[in-house]
């Protein structure tokens, strides 16, 4: 021991490791962070490089190359496939604006009864993943639905569910909510007195909706409109259910799950799924820089929302009750088939029962079981994650927090068909010891795919709790003499319970029906989750009340776990603002 250093009145000197010297007093906190990059890197951007790395293979030599994209673009299939998912992810948007506009706008700018009930019942076909619906909706306008045969009494046949059709209906229904949630947003943020004035010099109608009220709500149409591109551009389960095969997703399921891992042609539609994805965010964004779209009172400056006449008010609620309806014809005929008998060639089904629910628990045990394991195994670590990835990026000064923010948030734009050809090709390889087994094959890789693609939202739920936790409660702790893990343990992580709760009832709920990655890592049924069983069910028409009943199942799940983060979100709202 220095004497020197104790008569100065110093500390004495330690032996200092590595970590302290280059993170000085954060030495924990820097190997959270260290381990949770390491983490990252190696499920996420390492398999993700990886695919995107041998989509410029050449299988033959092992060279580099931009051959595998001349193979892709020569193919009719691919450059069809190129084409279609292109087409069907803009039309998605067209139809899902043409859904979302008039009740975002009916319900956001007019005294409108019900608004509130109307806004809520135009969220719901989000808890539904659309590969559930799908074949119901086939139930009720395809060839020989409901609605044509109806229609053919008339000698009339509309084609709502003929090949991309189908994919176009039942996305846009399914995914119309982004624009209708962003859009409201916007439009009750835009001063009123801007379209009083711009009505005072004759504009009204649609010219007075094209050119001052929709243009100053572009942020929200966009950001909702963006979503909806890329999800409907990685979509698997839709088109697979509808047996649409001539779209890139299925095509890279397809490649990887007939031909195998080693052809490249899986890769190169896998690249071009991430590059689009990317590309939509970045054009999106594109579109906006440099727009002024502020207003000089948010909220519509305190005016009253506008009357509507008589014959307005029967037309508004005319074109809202149609829409509603059909943006909720999933659920309606998803409950029929779950409990009807015979449901072929008819209108409706020919009898009701509750054999379906009685098949669907007898032979779904393994599904419920996994998915329970799974679903709460990743949620878990989500939000463990999420709160550590939180604490760092805003209460530390470690160089290169905000990646953690970044490569956790990267996992939004990655397929989940990709992730899971990802990790197919990175650990087929890789025996887990003991197990002796490819970790690509073990059942553990499906809850690290759930963990990585549910994330983003765990981390976004844990950071708005801690952007609320004062950090003058922490430093009186640390003042009072707690270390940074007991204030951490004591004081933050409590104050943080309601973001956390939430953020795990999200990811459980949502992780419960994911199917884009999870098809590609499961290795046999005694392991596959619900969402797998629900797919496996709706292959036969004698399984599909079997399936929709499971379907039934998978919906209140994740609308139970949406009301209950919305209430536990609600909570906090009012315990901060004192509401009752």
């Amino acid at each position: 021991m220095d004497t020197s250093s104790l008569r100065a009145g110093q500390e004495p000197r330690t032996k200092r490791s590595l970590t302290d010297r280059l993170f000085p007093s954060l030495s924990g906190t820097a190997l959270a962070a260290i381990f949770i990059a390491t983490l990252l890197f190696g499920f996420l951007i390492l398999p993700v490089a990886k695919v995107i790395y041998v989509a410029f293979l050449d299988p033959n030599s092992g060279a580099i190359t931009l051959q595998n994209f001349g193979d892709f673009f020569s193919s009719a299939l691919f450059r069809e496939s190129f084409f279609n998912s292109f087409y069907v992810s803009a039309m998605s948007v067209v139809l899902a604006s043409v859904f979302a506009l008039p009740l975002a706008y009916i319900t956001s700018r007019f005294e409108f009864s019900g608004a509130m009930v109307i806004q809520s019942l135009g969220f719901i076909p989000l808890i539904m993943p659309p590969f559930v619906g799908a074949i119901a909706m086939q139930l009720l306008f395809g060839r020989n639905g409901s609605f044509n045969l109806l229609l053919s009494n008339y000698g009339i046949n509309i084609p709502f569910m003929e090949g991309l059709n189908g994919v176009i209906l039942v996305q846009s229904v399914h995914y119309f909510p982004f624009i209708l949630i962003n859009l409201s947003a916007s439009l009750r943020n835009i001063d009123r007195s801007m379209e009083e004035s711009a009505q005072n010099l004759g504009a009204h109608g649609l010219r007075l909706f094209r050119r001052v009220v929709f243009p100053l709500a572009a942020p929200g149409y966009l950001a909702g409109a963006s979503l909806v591109f890329i999800k409907v551009f990685d979509d698997l389960g839709t088109p697979l259910l509808l047996n649409v095969n001539n779209m890139l997703a299925p095509q890279a399921y397809l490649r990887i799950s007939s031909i195998g891992i080693s052809d490249p042609m899986g890769y190169v539609i896998s690249f071009i799924l991430v590059a689009f994805s990317v590309f939509s965010l970045w054009a999106s964004f594109l579109l906006m820089r440099g727009k002024d779209y502020a207003t000089t009172q948010k909220g519509g400056g305190g005016l009253s929302r506008r009357k509507l006449s008589t014959r307005e008010n029967v037309v508004a609620y005319a074109i809202v009750i149609a829409i509603l309806l059909l943006v909720l014809s999933p659920h309606i005929a998803l409950g029929l088939l779950a409990f009807g008998t015979i449901w072929s060639y008819s209108p409706l089904p020919d009898g009701y029962t509750l054999e379906n629910f009685n098949t669907m628990f007898g032979q779904s045990g393994a599904y419920i079981k996994n998915t329970l394991v799974y679903a709460g195994a990743a949620a878990f670590l989500d939000i463990v994650l999420a709160t550590a990835i939180a604490y760092i990026v805003l209460r530390t000064k470690i160089v290169g927090r905000k990646w953690l923010d970044y490569m956790a948030t990267a996992a939004l734009a990655v397929p989940g068909v990709v992730l899971g050809i990802g990790y197919l090709r990175t650990f087929n390889d890789f025996n887990v010891p003991f197990v002796d087994k490819p970790l690509a094959s073990w059942w553990v890789i499906i809850v690290v795919a759930l963990m990585i693609r549910r994330l983003p939202y765990a981390l976004r739920a844990c950071m708005a709790a801690l952007q609320q936790v004062s950090i003058a409660l922490e430093e009186a702790a640390e003042n009072l003499g707690a270390t940074r893990s007991r204030t951490i343990r004591k004081v933050v992580i409590p104050l943080m319970s309601g973001g956390i709760l939430a953020g795990f009832v999200t990811s459980f709920a949502t992780a419960a029906v994911e199917l884009s990655a999870t098809i590609m890592l499961v290795s046999s049924d005694s392991d596959a989750p619900l969402a797998y069983g629900i797919y496996l069910f709706m292959q036969t028409p004698s399984g599909r009340g079997a399936g929709a009943a499971l379907g039934i199942l998978a919906v209140v799940i994740v609308a139970a776990g949406t009301m209950f983060a919305q209430f536990i979100i609600d909570r906090e709202r009012k315990a901060r603002t004192g509401e009752h």
